[in-house]
């Protein structure tokens, strides 16, 4: 697996706070909240926006973030330029792929009743992958997402879990691809109801019906097509409609761009509905063979969009996190929900802005304005660097990121999704809030086990900044 759990404590034990994890101020865990160092107050996205100098000031441009964002697909080998690819791919580069997520896992495994995954059924699941199947050379395939999809590390919707008790963290499940995404299709499973796809930020399986197959200039062209619209809330839906299914109650997660028919008849129906309320859009949809088309939708003008990217400003970073406030933590955008890296990707994807899939790459890109820690780093160089934290900057441990909203007192806060928060109590014995969801908590608290805060565990600081 390439997507670290999101833990807030993985080792804890209980016990009194060590000496080496005291922490630079007394804190409390309002009773309003159960969270340590938070008010119901602090929920409000309003009460940190107030808080800032000037939440508006532009932190990049628009030509700066799109240099950004070329630097990372430059820079950044966790990237795929699918412009970039050939016209033919070699058995090399598709099995390089495939192996480097289907790996057959080496560890126990429990399925959704508790009980060890058979060695027998393990096997048929790595079968499907189809790894020896993989030709010579083949042209270069081209496609569409048409619906949200999950990503998986073998073709195959069979949960697994690492231990008998956990019905949350499924092994297999990666990440998840979006309405008119694009993807390079190389492989195909056994059964032939998976392809192997490779997108921007990732390469696994997905579900053939989510995907259409289209030209390489219709695929990679859409997602530049104006005018648009960018989805700014968590989800946007389109309007329901029996004469087109393939786009009725469509959901767009925060970020997703879709073109507008801007020429679109005044007074000609869509889908039998007049479109002085909406926004007509196209999206793409799966013909019977499996292949691309376009069908005209209607998005409510209700629904939170926008005709450009937000302006990457305190404010909207604030906003924007504070809209997912509450939702289910989901592990690899299971439970139609995202993690922590996914998270703040489409934070900032609202905003043009792209980051890595995972934390692991995230942390490291040499594409961001990074600053990096190791074991040697003392307490006192931690809280200088801590300190001067401003809103927007991501803060890293391992497996973990949270988003830094602005300060109280000097300590800096965040917000993040995660299984859970560990902090000393008032009489110094470890607490835990089981918040299994977007977080808002103080930084500097945090107890990552035993002995160390989170603050000892920082591993990276990312700043989207000059």
């Amino acid at each position: 697996m390439r997507i670290f759990l999101c833990l807030a404590a993985p080792l804890l034990s209980l016990g009194l706070l060590s000496s080496a994890a005291a922490y630079e101020r007394a804190w409390t865990v309002p009773a309003e909240t159960g969270v340590v160092g938070v008010e119901r107050a602090q929920l409000d996205p309003a009460w940190w926006v107030a808080r800032q100098a000037e939440p508006d000031r532009v932190i990049l441009d628009a030509r700066a973030i799109a240099a950004q964002n070329a630097k990372l697909m430059q820079l950044d080998r966790s990237m795929h330029d699918l412009d970039a690819l050939p016209a033919t791919l070699e058995r090399t580069r598709v099995a390089a792929w495939v192996d480097g997520i289907s790996k057959r896992p080496t560890r126990a495994l429990y399925d959704v009743q508790g009980q060890p995954v058979a060695a027998s059924d393990l096997d048929a699941i790595v079968a499907n992958a189809n790894a020896s199947a993989i030709p010579a050379s083949q042209p270069t395939r081209f496609g569409l997402v048409v619906h949200r999809a999950d990503l998986r590390a073998f073709p195959t919707r069979t949960r697994v879990f690492s231990s008998n008790d956990d019905h949350d963290i499924d092994r297999f499940q990666e990440s998840a691809l979006f309405p008119g995404d694009p993807v390079a299709i190389v492989h195909e499973s056994r059964d032939g109801l998976w392809w192997f796809v490779v997108n921007t930020r990732y390469a696994a399986w997905i579900e053939k019906q989510y995907v259409a197959k289209g030209r390489a200039k219709e695929v990679l062209g859409y997602g530049r097509r104006t005018p648009f619209r960018i989805v700014t809330g968590a989800r946007a839906t389109t309007v329901y409609t029996p004469e087109e299914p393939r786009v009725s109650e469509l959901q767009l997660d925060m970020g997703v761009r879709v073109p507008v028919l801007a020429d679109w008849p005044v007074g000609e129906p869509v889908n039998g509905q007049h479109a002085y309320t909406s926004h007509v859009i196209q999206l793409p949809v799966r013909d019977d063979n499996g292949r691309l088309a376009f069908a005209p939708a209607l998005l409510p003008r209700r629904e939170p969009t926008s005709d450009a990217p937000l302006a990457l400003a305190s404010r909207h970073l604030i906003e924007q996190g504070f809209k997912f406030l509450g939702e289910r933590y989901g592990w690899g955008h299971s439970y139609n929900a995202r993690d922590c890296s996914g998270f703040v990707s489409e934070i900032y994807r609202s905003m043009g802005v792209q980051l890595p899939r995972n934390t692991s790459d995230q942390a490291v890109s040499p594409a961001l304005n990074r600053i990096a820690f190791n074991e040697k780093d003392g307490r006192d160089k931690r809280m200088a660097v801590v300190r001067e934290l401003q809103v927007g900057d991501l803060v890293y441990i391992p497996g973990h990121v949270m988003m830094v909203i602005g300060e109280v007192d000097g300590e800096p806060y965040v917000i993040h999704d995660t299984t859970g928060l560990s902090f000393a109590g008032a009489d110094g014995r470890t607490m835990r809030a089981k918040t299994n969801g977007v977080t808002v908590s103080p930084l500097t608290p945090l107890l990552f086990n035993g002995t160390q805060t989170f603050v000892d565990r920082i591993t990276n600081i990312q700043r989207i900044r000059p």
